[in-house]
């Protein structure tokens, strides 16, 4: 009986890995989307982090956040933070940035 629990750990752990991977796939397309429709040449993304938590508009859900680099001139890099409510874009907080 005990094996059992331990399987189910060591699933449980392996399907968080593969979801943190999509939720991560997922950011990076949402970043990129974003990039294009505000003309702005996307140059990386990074998880900040990830945590479970409740939210009245999504209810129990993996809130995570995204620090993103982008350029609006093609010289300079800024940094903005972007953050997902399970897959779900949640909002894009972007700083003031230098553009052509």
């Amino acid at each position: 009986m005990e094996n059992i629990y331990y399987l189910l750990l060591v699933c449980l752990i392996f399907w968080y890995f593969i979801y943190l991977r999509k939720v991560s796939e997922a950011a990076l397309v949402h970043a990129k989307h974003y990039c294009e429709q505000s003309q702005l040449q996307f140059i990386a993304i990074a998880r900040r982090s990830s945590r479970l938590t409740f939210n009245k508009k999504y209810g129990l859900v993996w809130f995570s956040l995204f620090d993103f680099e982008f350029s609006g001139d093609g010289e300079s890099s800024n940094n903005a933070v972007l953050s997902l409510y399970g897959l779900k874009l949640g909002s894009v907080d972007i700083p003031p940035y230098r553009v052509n």
